[in-house]
C-alpha cells in the first residue's frame, strides 16, 4: 500500500519513467504509469520539491513493482464464473446488453444442464484451495429461482455463490434462505424515487421494480452480503446523492454507480456527458464521505473504490474491467443459458466470441480458444492514446465488448474523460486523506505497507 509520501522522479530527468501531473491547484503527483508507484507532492505556490531519497526508494522499489503489476495483468487466474440460468426477464430496461428478442423468447436451463455446468466448474477448480465464485446474472436469474437454490445446496461447500436480481420475484423466505447459505445478493436500483427509478427499471408489465426492490432492501438490513447497484444514464446522472442518502437511511453498506454500457446501439440515447457523470459521481462520494463521518455508519461507493484500491493497493481491486486486459476470459468468464462459455456477459449478443459450450467441452478448451484470446489481447498498448495516457493501468479502457459493439475493439473507452477526471479526484482524496471514509473497514485492515518514505 502506498501513501502520500511515496515517491517521485521525472521521466524526463532520469528515464526512469516517471511523469508528472497536477492533481488540483495544492497538489503535485508524480506516478510511474508502468507500475503505479507514485507520490502526492505539495505545492507552494506552484512549486513542489523533489527529495532525493524519493528518487532512492522508487528506483529501490521499480523491478518489484514492475513484476507485480506483470503477473496482475497476465498470471492471475480464472476465479469467477458468471452463470445465466435464463436468457428470459421480467423486466424491460432501455439499456439491457442482452438483446430484446433473446430476453424475450431465450431458453432457460434444465437441472440437468445446471448440475452438469457446476460439476464442470468444480471440476476445473478441484486442486484450487480457494473456492471459486459463481454469480447468478444476466436476464433475471429468480425467474428459475428453484433451480438456483437446489443448486447452492448441492454445491456450497465448493463454491461461494452470489446473486444479481431485479428482486421482482424476490419473496421472503428466499431472503432466509439466502442468508442461511450466505450468498451474496445485488440489488439493482437506480434511483430513491419510483419516480425516477422506474423510468429506467421497467418491468414487463409496465411498471417498475421499485417497490420490489425497497422491500428487499429492507428484508436484508445489517446483512453484509447485500449491497446495490445503480446504472448511471441521462435519467438518473443528476439524482446519484439522493440515492446514497437514501440507501445509507436503509443502511446499505456499498454501492455501485455504474455507467451504462454502450453495447448494443440503442443505448447510445441514454449516455450521460462525461463530466456530467464526474461532476455527480464526485457529488455522492463527497455526500458519502459527510455521511460516514457524521454517523460513523460507512456506505461505500464501489467502483469508486475500485480506483483507490487500484492507486494504492493495484493488485487488490476486485472489480476486474479497470485493468488491462480485463478480467474476461481471464479472471472470470459467462456461461448463458443455452451452455455457450463467453469471456464476458457483455459478448452475450456476438455469437462469435463464444469459446465452446459447456455441456460438451471444459473451461480449459474456453480459456485457450481463439475468442478468448483475442480479448486478452486487447491491451492498452495497442490502443491509442491510451498508450501514452498516465493513467492506463488505473483505468483500463473498459470496455472490450462496448467497443467492438461500436466498430473497433482497439479504441479508447467511450468514458474515457470521466475516467480521467474520477482518478485525479481519487489522487485529491488520498492527499487529503480521505481514504477511511472511502473503502470499506475490512480492506483497510487487510492492507499493510509494503514500502513507506
Amino acid at each position: 500500500m502506498s501513501s502520500k509520501s511515496k515517491s517521485s522522479n521525472d521521466k524526463n530527468n532520469t528515464g526512469r519513467g516517471l511523469t508528472f501531473s497536477n492533481v488540483d491547484e495544492n497538489w503535485k503527483l508524480a506516478l510511474d504509469p508502468e507500475n503505479i508507484f507514485w507520490s502526492i507532492l505539495p505545492k507552494n505556490d506552484g512549486e513542489f520539491m523533489l527529495p532525493a531519497d524519493l528518487i532512492d526508494l522508487y528506483k529501490k522499489e521499480m523491478d518489484h513493482l514492475n513484476k507485480k503489476m506483470h503477473d496482475f495483468r497476465f498470471n492471475e487466474p480464472l476465479n469467477c464464473v458468471y452463470i445465466d440460468p435464463t436468457d428470459r426477464c421480467n423486466a424491460n430496461c432501455p439499456y439491457c446488453y442482452i438483446p430484446s428478442k433473446i430476453r424475450t423468447d431465450g431458453t432457460q436451463m434444465t437441472w440437468e444442464q445446471l448440475d452438469l455446468a457446476l460439476s464442470k466448474v468444480a471440476d476445473h477448480f478441484k486442486d484450487v484451495k480457494k473456492k471459486p465464485v459463481i454469480v447468478y446474472h444476466a436476464a433475471e436469474p429468480l425467474m428459475v429461482k428453484d433451480l438456483l437454490f437446489k443448486s447452492i445446496k448441492k454445491y456450497h461447500k465448493k463454491m461461494l455463490f452470489g446473486i444479481q436480481t431485479n428482486a421482482l420475484l424476490l419473496e421472503r423466505e428466499d431472503v432466509d434462505f439466502i442468508k442461511k447459505y450466505r450468498v451474496g445478493i445485488g440489488i439493482s436500483l437506480d434511483a430513491a424515487t419510483a419516480v425516477d427509478n422506474n423510468k429506467s427499471r421497467v418491468s414487463r408489465d409496465g411498471g417498475g421494480n421499485y417497490k420490489k426492490a425497497v422491500q428487499a432492501i429492507d428484508w436484508f438490513k445489517n446483512y453484509p452480503g447485500l449491497n446495490v447497484i445503480c446504472t448511471v444514464t441521462n435519467l438518473n446522472v443528476t439524482k446519484l446523492s439522493q440515492l446514497v442518502k437514501f440507501l445509507h437511511k436503509k443502511e446499505v453498506p456499498m454501492v455501485l454507480l455504474n455507467p451504462v454500457r454502450l453495447t448494443q446501439k440503442r443505448t447510445d440515447k441514454l449516455k450521460a456527458e462525461d463530466s456530467e457523470y464526474a461532476e455527480n459521481l464526485i457529488k455522492a462520494v463527497n455526500t458519502s464521505m459527510e455521511l460516514t463521518r457524521k454517523t460513523g455508519r460507512q456506505i461505500v461507493i464501489g467502483n469508486f473504490a475500485n480506483v483507490l484500491l487500484a492507486i494504492i493497493s493495484p493488485t487488490a481491486r476486485r472489480m476486474m474491467c479497470d485493468i488491462s486486459p480485463c478480467g474476461g476470459g481471464r479472471t472470470f468468464l459467462t456461461v448463458t443459458a443455452d451452455g455457450a462459455m463467453v469471456p464476458c456477459g457483455e459478448f452475450i449478443g456476438f455469437k462469435e466470441f463464444s469459446g465452446g459450450n459447456i455441456y460438451k467441452t471444459s473451461i480449459e478448451t474456453a480459456m485457450n480458444s481463439k475468442p478468448f484470446k483475442e480479448i486478452r489481447a486487447r491491451m492498452v498498448e495497442n490502443i491509442d492514446e491510451c498508450d501514452v495516457c498516465d493513467f492506463r493501468h488505473i483505468c483500463g479502457s473498459p470496455c472490450p465488448a462496448e467497443m467492438y459493439g461500436r466498430g473497433d475493439i482497439n479504441k479508447k473507452a467511450v468514458f474515457c474523460d470521466f475516467y480521467k477526471e474520477i482518478i485525479k479526484y481519487a489522487f485529491k482524496m488520498i492527499a487529503e486523506d480521505n481514504v477511511k471514509y472511502l473503502l470499506r473497514d475490512d480492506s483497510l485492515e487487510q492492507m499493510q505497507y509494503e514500502y513507506q518514505y
